[in-house]
């Protein structure tokens, strides 16, 4: 299962959250990028540029997508490549956690961390990743969630309705004496 969004949408911390309640491994993409390649994204892109950001990328979602059942988390612009799309639709359940832009830089106004997001105007930055990257999420995704607020355990159990719903996954309900937020599997009803 893969999760893919606009930066800042919330596809590592739904994702940690929703392998927990599927009992899979979670694998934050652009943690591994940067296990592989010994620094930060940031610096990578800085000194190398987006192309070869983009060529690693390429080969760890290619890597990753072929391991059988955990949930990825991918970064935000993993789904420019015609490659990554079509890897991650074809060998996982793809879920799109779309929010606005607006949202997103309500989100992000003070994150320093994400590259494309260091410039003059991040909202106007924003909307214009957005208006690119929007149809390559729908084309890419199984499934689309409008996000919006909801807290992480009700973004999870909307995750977890949707691929209920569709058969992808058993019943799911909220643990009862699990920390607050966690989700465990039950046997359906």
């Amino acid at each position: 299962m893969s999760l893919v969004a606009m930066p800042g949408a919330g596809k590592s911390t739904a994702g940690r959250h929703l392998a927990n309640a599927l009992g899979m491994p979670f694998v934050d993409a652009d943690v591994e990028i940067e296990r592989r390649i010994g620094m930060s994204i940031r610096a990578f892109f800085e000194r190398e540029g987006e192309a070869a950001f983009r060529d690693i990328e390429q080969a760890v979602l290619a890597d990753l997508a072929h391991r059988g059942a955990l949930v990825l988390a991918t970064g935000g612009g993993s789904v420019l490549r015609e490659a990554n799309r079509q890897v991650l639709r074809d060998h996982t359940t793809v879920v799109y956690l779309r929010a606005s832009p607006e949202e997103l830089f309500r989100r992000l106004r003070h994150d320093t961390q994400r590259p494309l997001l260091q410039v003059a105007d991040p909202l106007r930055k924003l909307r214009d990743l957005f208006q690119t990257r929007d149809p390559l999420y729908r084309e890419t995704a199984h499934f689309i969630i409008e996000t919006g607020r909801p807290s992480v355990p009700t973004l999870v159990n909307m995750i977890l309705m949707q691929l209920e719903l569709a058969g992808v996954v058993s019943a799911f309900r909220p643990a009862k004496a699990a920390t607050p937020g966690a989700l465990q599997r039950t046997s359906p009803r």
